[in-house]
């Protein structure tokens, strides 16, 4: 498994905010065409918003990050980076 992960920093909270509504609204129907992913993660605290997109495979990496680089978000969020990384564990628990 990978994960991408982009980091915003510097952003207008109220933006973010917008921003993030439309990704709620947008994700019932699953991820963006064209971005393969199999997991999302959206951590936020006052002067970061990091997203983790989980894939399958390096080529579905590939693909789903050459999508989102091509995607603007509706509204400015920061100065962003992205990194790469490998999966070694992922462990999901369900609540009893």
């Amino acid at each position: 498994m990978k994960a991408r992960v982009a980091t915003w920093r510097g952003g207008d909270p109220d933006a973010i905010e917008r921003n993030l509504d439309a990704i709620r609204s947008n994700s019932e129907s699953g991820p963006p065409e064209g971005v393969p992913s199999v997991g999302l993660l959206i951590m936020r605290n006052d002067d970061e918003v990091v997203f983790v997109g989980l894939f399958e495979s390096e080529e579905d990496l590939r693909q789903g990050d050459a999508t989102l680089n091509a995607m603007d978000p509706d509204v400015p969020m920061g100065t962003r980076t992205v990194a790469f990384y490998d999966v070694p564990i992922k462990l999901e628990a369900e609540r009893a």
